[in-house]
């Protein structure tokens, strides 16, 4: 029997998980989880990846003590994060996206490209924590001085388990510097900002093979393995786990609700930059999807409110409020605030609302406006595509909620097929099994 190992990192939490086949079935099994986090330090918010890689080689450490031999090793995180490299040395700090140093030069970037012809060339929608800017903002910072490599954060992790340095293309379209015709960085683009020519790198396909442990760390793990390419993108990785009858909308709810569907080809048109859809990399597709903040609202409520409450706890007292207020999850004031309480009550007074009184209102407001964005995003996917659809699948730790599933099928319309799976890790490890035969 086969092994294979699949690194699932969140902006909440990561996990190691094994999978396998028995009996035609995909078996997994968790070995080890690890909370996660964005730091402040000095006024930005960072990563730290230090800590995430002794995360890592812990957790792999972990997964040789109960499985001693292990075909293979594969990373997923989030997407549009990098670390700068000179060489083998990193520039640090890591920014995370939700610091707000790009917001100073977005105006300009556009300026050098207006945003139409950034969009007719990637189909990538506007969010303000675009790889693009934040690269823009590290040219301006004197950061790409004399880089050799910007690795997203996978890439990065397995560079540090293995010496190499690849670039996976389903990451790689979440800068925003990926052509959709040619299905590689865009030369035109990124001459105009400027960006040093050494950091256009050749995107390799997932399942492509990255190397062994460096020795140092297969002595320290207890074992040797392949690290191989899965859908770095964590969504594209989700997608894979997908069991559809046929082609429909998805809902890879976890931090953010990524929401989309399969299509052949980008779709760069007007309507759909209008619409705000972007255009990433799938194994053999276009993801036609749109970015909706998801979870996040609700994670920062609990951490506020109530940090000891099981989230099936949370979804029943939400179940029992009356509170019929509605909010755009997507607004800037939602994104990284110090008090989300505090947000959504200046959100709703600022609009002459009723603000909520019981902290069952709090989570209730926010699962319906995340059920009123979603209905919004599908109407705007079937003009779009020119398609209409019955049903929706919904993966990741929000299937797991029936009070949000259920808001789900009233605002979109579509009947909910919920699969409460470890969908990314699922992906992550059928690449690796489909690159072993």
């Amino acid at each position: 029997m086969k092994y294979y190992l699949a690194i699932d990192i969140g902006a909440s939490s990561g996990r190691h998980i094994i999978g396998y086949e028995k009996d035609g079935e995909l078996i997994t099994d968790e070995i080890y989880r690890f909370p996660n986090g964005m730091d402040n330090v000095d006024g930005h918010l960072v990563w730290d990846t230090d800590r995430l890689l002794e995360e890592v080689i812990t957790g792999i450490g972990e997964s040789f003590k109960k499985y001693p031999k292990i075909e293979s090793l594969s990373i997923d995180t989030w997407g549009v994060d990098y670390v700068i490299m000179k060489g083998e040395e990193e520039v640090k700090p890591t920014y995370a996206y939700r610091d707000s140093r790009t917001e100073a030069v977005i105006d300009e970037v556009h300026g050098i490209v207006d945003f139409a012809e950034l969009y007719a060339r990637t189909g990538i929608q506007f969010q303000k924590f675009n790889s693009i800017y934040q690269l823009y903002d590290d040219k301006c910072a004197g950061r790409l001085e004399g880089a050799t490599d910007f690795l997203m954060i996978p890439e990065y992790l397995m560079y540090k388990l293995t010496g190499n340095k690849l670039k996976e293309f389903t990451n790689a379209t979440t800068t925003g510097l990926v052509n959709a015709d040619t299905l590689r960085f865009d030369r035109k683009i990124w001459g105009a900002l400027g960006f040093p020519a050494a950091l256009d790198a050749e995107l390799m396909a997932p399942g492509t093979f990255v190397g062994r442990l460096k020795s140092d760390i297969a002595k320290r793990v207890g074992g040797d393995l392949d690290v191989v390419l899965c859908p770095t993108h964590d969504t594209a990785s989700a997608v894979e786990a997908i069991d559809m009858a046929e082609n429909s909308p998805y809902i890879s709810s976890g931090t953010w609700s990524l929401l989309g569907v399969k299509t052949p080809k980008a779709l760069t048109d007007e309507k759909s930059m209008n619409s705000n859809y972007s255009n990433e990399g799938g194994v053999g597709y276009n993801r036609y999807q749109k970015n909706i903040t998801g979870m996040w609202i609700v994670q920062s409520l609990r951490r506020e409110l109530c940090p000891d409450m099981p989230y099936g706890d949370i979804a029943k007292m939400a179940t029992e409020s009356s509170y019929a207020e509605t909010f755009d999850v997507n607004d800037d004031a939602f994104s990284a605030p110090e008090s989300m309480k505090g947000a959504i009550d200046k959100y709703l007074s600022d609009r002459g609302k009723p603000t909520p009184r019981e902290m069952g209102d709090y989570f209730n407001a926010a699962y319906v406006s995340l059920g009123v964005c979603y209905g919004e995003a599908i109407r705007d996917m079937e003009e779009n595509t020119g398609k209409v659809y019955n049903e929706i699948y919904i993966v990741g730790g929000g299937a797991k909620n029936g009070h949000l599933n259920a808001i789900t099928e009233k605002y979109t319309g579509k009947r909910v097929v919920a699969l409460p799976i470890e969908a990314t890790a699922i992906g992550n490890i059928k690449i690796q099994i489909n690159r072993s035969k």
